[in-house]
């Protein structure tokens, strides 16, 4: 039996991980989850979507890290009424990305999905960086910003994710070591990048 497409993603803000994501998924004929996650995870614990959206890829506490290693010891989300609910919507997510990879193929955007999915044999995990200089001209002309608004903008998401990340995983959010592939998308672009990725994947032992 040949390997699963399981493939997550990690991304620096404006590097076009999304993007990237998306078109690795078409191109696989997999499904593919980033904010698709929450909608999810909302149906599957009974806490309003609206909160995964104010909670979503921000820090988490200490308390959390015994829960992450195993979170189904605990028993699920229900039986921890008593997490702070930041925790609580984590443990949803954790859980559905778990889910979801024993159940189908897929490309997953952020939410910690490689450290989620650690224990899967199959699973890819990708990190895609890009200069500032460069990430900034996306955001300007994506979301019609200034220069200074979009480095603001940049740096701000970066922290929070890399933050979110370290808060409980044990690697590092763009540690080279915690990711079979990286790569900057400023020097093969969207499409080579997707090319890079599928090359990558097909190539595995």
């Amino acid at each position: 039996m040949g390997k699963r497409n399981l493939i997550t993603i990690g991304r620096q803000y404006g590097s076009g991980g999304r993007e990237i994501g998306q078109k690795l998924a078409d191109r696989l004929g997999i499904a593919f989850y980033d904010k698709e996650l929450l909608v999810l995870a909302a149906k599957n614990s009974g806490i309003h979507e609206d909160l995964f959206q104010a909670h979503d890829e921000k820090p988490i506490n200490s308390l959390l890290y015994s829960l992450s290693v195993n979170p189904y010891a605990a028993g699920g989300i229900a039986s921890v009424p008593q997490l702070p609910l930041n925790n609580r919507v984590f443990l949803a997510v954790f859980q559905t990305i778990q889910k979801l990879a024993k159940e189908q193929d897929c490309v997953i955007v952020g939410r910690c999905a490689d450290y989620a999915l650690r224990s899967e044999p199959d699973c890819l995990n990708v990190f895609i960086h890009a200069p500032l200089p460069y990430r900034i001209g996306r955001i300007q002309q994506s979301d019609g910003l200034n220069v200074a608004d979009a480095k603001e903008r940049i740096l701000k998401t970066d922290k929070k994710r890399a933050a979110y990340y370290n808060s409980y995983a044990d690697r590092k959010w763009g540690d080279l070591q915690s990711y079979h592939l990286a790569f900057d998308s400023s020097r093969v672009g969207i499409d080579g990048a997707v090319d890079l990725i599928i090359q990558f994947a097909n190539s595995r032992l």
